[in-house]
């Protein structure tokens, strides 16, 4: 999926940024997580605010290893949900699904980035992470 102009937007861009409320343009990568859950049935935030997806009780893995209530092949699995910290913005500020594993990399599906890994990209994509270059992963399904 692509978007229309390349400004978050285009139909289903903004079927997901209409799912938690916010307008055409807004970055949308939270947005898509919360809309996946919801059409799953799986309760979510229904927030376009990514740091809205790592509440203390969901968070599973985080890289500095102060949180780990999964074992790395367990907060790995497929459907976790990862955000990734941002200095510049001091926070989470991109977020995606855990798609599978392959060694250190993290097989991810992002929403609103592109193939250089950027937080405000074209589409959703498969890409390949290094798992350390992620900073938390939080459980919504309930695979703890």
């Amino acid at each position: 999926m692509r978007e229309q102009s390349g400004r978050n937007d285009g139909q289903r861009v903004e079927t997901y940024l209409r799912y938690v409320g916010l307008r055409k343009g807004d970055p949308w990568c939270a947005a898509f997580v919360c809309w996946c859950f919801g059409n799953a049935g799986i309760a979510n935030p229904e927030s376009g605010w990514s740091p809205d997806l790592f509440p203390k009780a969901k968070v599973v893995w985080q890289r500095k290893r102060t949180v780990v209530k999964q074992s790395d092949k367990q907060a790995f699995r497929t459907g976790n949900v990862f955000g990734i910290w941002f200095a510049d913005k001091g926070r989470i500020a991109h977020t995606g699904f855990i798609d599978g594993v392959q060694g250190e990399w993290a097989i991810t599906v992002e929403g609103n980035t592109n193939l250089a890994g950027s937080r405000e990209g074209d589409g959703v994509y498969r890409k390949r992470c290094l798992k350390n270059s992620l900073y938390q992963i939080a459980d919504w399904i309930g695979n703890n």
